[in-house]
């Protein structure tokens, strides 16, 4: 069977995908990744085949565009630079297909995809890596910085997110996608992200139902699978890093995101933290620009790291709320301080508040000060200690990709 997994996003989006990809290869599928060229390497290291979505400078622009991370304008960023540009060369490519020997996995955001399952009747899994994009006035999600109270009955909770879609996404995000439907002879939609794009096939979440328990008004053709993480063989510590390890206490390690080039803020704050607290701190990022030049002692700098085996050395992690880097820590049993700036990061955040093992500050209230008393209270907590290490032991990778491809597989069925 041939397996395509077109993708969009950053490497938080596309890294699960290409674990996922690995294991369907290893149990003898053909196996396709189309994501921007920007991912090459990652996904030809881990033997897949390789359909690009943009160029790696288009991918690298976006990145740079402070708006990705505004919470009310990431939405309209997200759509003019990653979901329309990448809808139209999906489609085409699967259009090249034969839909009787192919199942498409595709995550959400991948408007192609579910083009090709409407129009030419591919068997398309709709993956969701994080709970956000089912919108559910069972949940009261954080949507673009606003969060309405908790006390409101569901039908109102339906009401609001009816509201918001009508008058705030759909806006955004049909324009291009009802332009190209027009093309393809369908005919236009609404709800597009709270209703059309889950695949009436399968809708595959890769987070477990601890983190994220299933609503009512959920996909009903919803499995969980759990969280999947990306583990590449052979991946090692920098000597740099597993020297500084050696050398001291555990460090609190500290990342704003792989793609994130405005971080300054936090980092400064956690740097200044650290301090205070009289604690060593890794700081992640490989856009140097966002620290001083001249790092304080105890403090290392490294442009990458392999959370996975990084985290299991470190007191705590300092991090924007990517689902991903949140699964890492949650596998690694330390106590998380989130500061999310836009997408699923706050409603992350707040799902991590809720299970007991972090905390949340707001990015534009980040100080020293506010760091170091959070990350006092974190550590300091026999609770949250306790909660980490009880969480730490129901995280299952292996597990859950394996899950995923059953899923996916069930799918040609």
């Amino acid at each position: 069977m041939h397996v395509v997994l077109p993708t969009v996003g950053s490497a938080g989006d596309v890294l699960p995908m290409v674990e996922v990809g690995t294991a369907l290869l290893a149990r003898g599928h053909q196996v396709t990744v189309m994501v921007s060229d920007y991912f090459r390497s990652t996904v030809e290291e881990a033997g897949l085949e390789m359909v690009p979505l943009g160029t790696a400078a288009h991918f690298e622009r976006t990145m740079e565009n402070p708006d990705l991370w505004h919470p009310q304008r990431a939405l309209r960023t997200v759509t003019r630079e990653g979901i329309a540009p990448a809808m139209r060369p999906t489609y085409e490519y699967l259009a090249g297909l034969d839909p009787r020997d192919t199942v498409v996995a595709a995550s959400s955001l991948t408007f192609g995809a579910r083009l090709a399952q409407e129009r030419l009747g591919f068997p398309l899994v709709t993956v969701d890596l994080q709970p956000t994009l089912f919108l559910s006035a069972y949940d009261n999600a954080d949507l673009g910085g606003v969060k309405a109270p908790d006390w409101l009955p569901v039908a109102v909770q339906a009401w609001r997110l009816r509201v918001v879609e009508r008058r705030f996404v759909d806006p955004v995000v049909t324009p291009p996608l009802n332009a190209y439907r027009a093309e393809l002879g369908l005919p236009p939609v609404s709800r597009a992200l709270g209703r059309w794009l889950h695949s009436p096939v399968r809708v595959l979440g890769l987070f477990p139902s601890w983190f994220a328990a299933p609503r009512p008004d959920w996909p009903q053709n919803l499995v969980l699978a759990g969280f999947v993480s990306h583990r590449p063989a052979g991946a090692v510590l920098e000597p740099e890093v597993e020297d500084f390890l050696v050398r001291g206490d555990a460090p609190v390690v500290v990342t704003a995101g792989s793609a994130m080039r405005h971080g300054e803020r936090l980092y400064s704050a956690a740097i200044d933290a650290a301090q205070a607290l009289g604690r060593r701190a890794i700081l992640l990022t490989r856009f140097h620009d966002q620290l001083p030049t001249r790092l304080p002692a105890g403090m290392l700098h490294a442009d990458w790291a392999p959370l996975g085996l990084l985290l299991s050395r470190a007191a705590a992690l300092v991090h924007h709320g990517g689902i991903g880097t949140a699964a890492q820590a949650l596998a690694a049993g330390v106590p998380q301080l989130v500061v999310p700036y836009a997408h699923d990061q706050p409603d992350n955040a707040d799902r991590l508040v809720r299970l007991g093992v972090a905390a949340r500050l707001d990015p534009a209230k980040v100080t020293g000060t506010r760091v170091a008393a959070a990350l006092d209270g974190l550590l300091g907590d026999a609770r949250v200690r306790g909660r980490c290490a009880g969480l730490a032991a129901r995280v299952d990778f292996d597990a859950a990709a394996r899950t995923a491809c059953e899923v996916i597989e069930s799918a040609s069925a």
